[in-house]
């Protein structure tokens, strides 16, 4: 059976590779893993995870987008039910859930995953 892959983004390139995943060794964990490393700008990936899918190149409100919520922490895993459930897709969504946020003093992690603004 060939490695599962999952995805790498480089935000300033706008870019997107899915790698196979190596997870840390069970039998070290504090072994420090390989960093991936854009092979446009050599700047560091971010791992967003395997039900990730990229916005097209072009679209840059889209990767604005998806900046504020990976440099939030939310990240793009599949779970045992599906994909990994609800995400902002435009900027007007993100400033909605990121005011929800300072109102009600609730992380921006979670504040942005809300499907509905309460």
């Amino acid at each position: 059976m060939p490695p599962s892959k999952t995805s790498y983004v480089c935000l300033p390139c706008r870019a997107s590779y899915k790698q196979p995943y190596e997870p840390a060794a069970p039998h070290e964990p504090d072994a420090p893993r390989r960093e991936r490393v854009c092979p446009r700008c050599t700047g560091a990936l971010i791992h967003v995870g395997s039900a990730f899918a990229p916005p097209p190149r072009r679209d840059r409100a889209a990767w604005r987008t998806l900046s504020v919520l990976v440099n939030a922490g939310v990240r793009f895993h599949k779970s045992c039910c599906g994909g990994p459930g609800y995400r902002p897709r435009t900027l007007f969504e993100v400033r909605e859930r990121m005011a929800y946020a300072e109102r009600a003093g609730v992380p921006y992690a979670e504040a942005l995953i809300l499907p509905e603004v309460p």
